[in-house]
């Protein structure tokens, strides 16, 4: 059998879909299509036809998507799959669209509602549009119940199409637990993450600049990411004052996840958070909103502490109460997070979960 994916980021989809597709291909070819942004080598070794896909990830160019949903119609005219998956806003929509023109079976994912959904009159309009492209989806699938709740509510889709996954997921194996940091040297907090308004890096700032007034050189705050170009300054200017060290975007996390004590993400909005996950199962406390995609991963209190979203006080108020802690506290914390990760976001739970959705899997799922 032919199965196709449709999506938005070949990076993307190689760092948190990999195993997935490791596991898919044990029931057909896979081909994928996808804007070349790297990993297109690491899928083509895993057996993947690579489709180069041309999308504009954050226009609203109404002819740039029609020349979208007619490539999709004329790909899967080509490639006849007897499946499409589907990752992200406009493959969710024009690729499903596409295949209920063509009567193919479509799994899409919602992996966050994203600025689309936040605003007038573009959230009616999106809203408007996946109604219609969903109409003969097979599953739809949310990261979390939140954004389940949107989707039915508005009329979108209904309860019987609907599964609930814990996010993609998290390789505990390579995520796995790491010692927890002394503090003898001071606390390291660290974002990591695209540097953008909507994951709170205003507030992260703010926050550090004033706690770096408050306990000097015990706190350090780290910043990971690609840097978009609004930020450019004032990220010079928070380094030069020396409030905070900024990295640049690291294809590997891991040793800035091992090197922290807390992973701070003060987020607007999520599907499910891959940085909080990671963190959480290399036993790092976590500080971020009281969001869906963010809380799910949090014991509050526990494995860590939940702010209130585009406020600076509440995160100040968690970051104080994270520093407050002793040593052991801190490693405690940590720990928690790991054994919550463990028993709810196991990447091999995650895909048996998704495994039982695809019709041409079911009774058959071999992890």
């Amino acid at each position: 059998m032919k199965i196709l994916i449709a999506t938005n980021h070949s990076y993307m989809l190689y760092q948190f879909r990999r195993e997935l597709i490791a596991a898919l291909s044990k029931y057909g070819n896979i081909s994928v299509s996808t804007p070349f942004v790297g990993h297109e080598d690491e899928l083509t070794s895993m057996g993947c036809k690579m489709i180069e896909t041309k999308i504009d990830r954050r226009g609203v160019n109404p002819a740039s998507d029609i020349r979208l949903f007619l490539f999709y119609l004329n790909m899967f005219k080509e490639e006849k799959p007897d499946c499409v998956i589907t990752y992200s806003i406009k493959p969710n929509i024009y690729a499903s669209f596409a295949c209920r023109c063509l009567s193919i079976p479509c799994y899409i994912n919602v992996q966050g509602l994203g600025s689309a959904f936040q605003k007038e009159p573009i959230a009616a309009v999106v809203s408007y549009m996946y109604k219609i492209a969903l109409k003969k989806v097979h599953t739809v699938f949310f990261e979390n119940e939140e954004n389940k709740k949107v989707f039915i509510n508005k009329g979108i889709i209904n309860n019987s199409k609907c599964c609930v996954l814990n996010g993609a997921g998290v390789n505990v194996e390579k995520y796995t637990y790491s010692d927890y940091p002394s503090d003898e040297n001071g606390l390291h907090f660290s974002f990591l993450g695209r540097i953008m308004k909507e994951k709170g890096i205003e507030e992260f700032f703010f926050a550090a600049e004033i706690l770096k007034h408050r306990y000097g050189s015990f706190v350090t705050f780290n910043v990971v990411g690609n840097l978009e170009d609004e930020y450019r300054n004032q990220i010079d200017e928070l380094q030069t004052k020396e409030v905070i060290t900024y990295h640049g975007f690291q294809p590997d996390p891991i040793p800035y996840y091992q090197a922290s004590h807390c992973i701070v993400l003060p987020s607007y909005h999520e599907g499910m958070s891959n940085v909080l996950l990671e963190a959480a199962s290399i036993g790092r406390a976590i500080i971020t909103t009281d969001i869906p995609g963010c809380r799910e991963v949090v014991e509050n209190g526990a494995s860590g502490f939940l702010c209130n979203s585009h406020s600076v006080e509440s995160l100040i108020a968690c970051l104080e109460r994270f520093i407050q802690q002793n040593e052991e506290g801190r490693k405690k914390m940590g720990q928690l997070g790991r054994m919550k990760i463990e028993r709810e976001f196991n990447k091999n739970l995650v895909i048996k979960k998704t495994l039982s959705c695809f019709e041409f899997s079911k009774n058959n799922i071999n992890l």
